[in-house]
């Protein structure tokens, strides 16, 4: 019966979220180096995500507050906010979003006094595509926050050159 209390389609409901499956993940790359950011960036492109970048940690946390992201990749240290100061905003404000810290020297001791920021994954600099796409892959599927990226392998056998592209 039309209109009386019938419960929705279940086919419908099923076609509903193997699209919301299918749409793009989205990640902000945050850090002041323009060519690590546009590296970064063209490397998560090619694999699929989509991606907005940012040149220091104020900017990324207008970002943050205007779009909703699956993941953060910030730099450690960039002037007027650095990649900590910007996850204590993120976390001050009850965001759940996973985050990458990317530096030339991860702040272990920093990190190990704030434990609560939840890092989920650092990555030392230089690092290559395919150990970005690694960290990302991972980091995405432990938290659940989005459906699984392209398979990188794929990505790196179509462009050699993304693949050994240092960062």
């Amino acid at each position: 019966m039309k209109g009386m209390g019938a419960s929705p389609d279940q086919g419908s409901v099923r076609d509903t979220d193997r699209r919301l499956s299918l749409l793009p993940t989205r990640v902000l790359v945050v850090d002041d180096e323009f060519t690590i950011r546009l590296l970064i960036a063209h490397i998560l492109m090619q694999a699929g995500f989509q991606v907005d970048t940012a040149q220091d940690g104020e900017t990324g946390w207008e970002a943050l507050q205007a779009e909703n992201y699956h993941l953060l990749i910030t730099d450690y240290n960039m002037p007027k906010v650095s990649g900590v100061e910007l996850v204590k905003k993120l976390r001050s404000a009850d965001f759940v979003l996973p985050v990458i810290l990317v530096s030339g020297a991860i702040p272990t001791q920093e990190l190990n006094r704030h434990p609560w920021l939840q890092i989920a994954a650092t990555l030392l600099k230089p690092f290559t595509a395919g150990e970005l796409l690694e960290a990302v892959t991972k980091v995405l599927c432990e938290t659940g926050s989005t459906p699984k990226p392209n398979e990188p392998e794929t990505i790196w056998r179509s462009d050699p050159s993304v693949h050994s592209l240092p960062v």
